[in-house]
């Protein structure tokens, strides 16, 4: 998947499919991506907070060529006695690990740098100054010059689309990682739906488009 492709639509798949923050995209690891439950796993997201979140069927074989990737540039890493970044304390205790292809980042970064805490030479995961580099390119080739697009985009369409075909607001809460159902609610006053997913039953008896 590689971020710096003129046309990255499909990498840009997984921020929308799973509603991602452009960060949380950036910091999966190979162990994150559940393709048996079709489930994403985010690792300290906004508030320190783990989730689940949904992955796309569409998306497998597209990630699983991404990981494939990944792992030979890990192989080639472990040569050299490097490997991914890992949390300070799990590097402490568990030295070897970053030779253990679940803790490879699906996204590194294109060059090695030193871990910020232990000076150690590693593999860091792609900075994101790259994917929203490649989507301004994108939005300007594409012409679209009335809107205001950014990677988080991806993430309000998810939520915005969610809502639209009647799921319920908590599921919702939960996949965007929201706190609060309020934060949440916002979409619906942004739809026009307070009652987000719930038609009246005389719509159904009368066949009258839901609007």
């Amino acid at each position: 998947m590689n971020w710096e492709s003129p046309s990255f639509r499909e990498e840009q798949s997984i921020l929308y499919g799973s509603g991602l923050r452009i960060t949380e995209c950036l910091r999966l690891r190979v162990q994150d991506i559940g393709f048996n439950d079709g489930s994403v796993t985010v690792r300290n997201g906004k508030g320190n907070k783990d989730r689940k979140t949904m992955l796309s069927q569409r998306l497998n074989d597209l990630l699983h060529r991404q990981i494939e990737s990944a792992l030979s540039i890990q192989q080639e890493d472990n040569l050299k006695g490097v490997g991914p970044s890992l949390p300070f304390a799990l590097g402490k205790k568990y030295p070897n690990a970053f030779r253990q292809p679940a803790w490879m980042f699906v996204f590194p970064s294109v060059s090695l740098c030193k871990h910020p805490v232990t000076g150690v030479v590693c593999r860091h995961h792609l900075h994101d100054s790259v994917p929203r580099k490649a989507l301004k390119v994108a939005v300007r080739q594409a012409g679209i010059c009335n809107k205001r697009i950014s990677c988080h985009t991806f993430r309000h369409s998810f939520a915005t689309h969610l809502l639209e075909s009647g799921r319920d607001i908590r599921t919702v809460q939960e996949l965007l990682g929201h706190s609060d159902v309020r934060t949440t609610q916002i979409y619906t006053h942004v739809l026009g739906q307070h009652f987000a997913g719930t038609y009246s039953p005389l719509d159904f008896l009368t066949g009258a488009d839901k609007q």
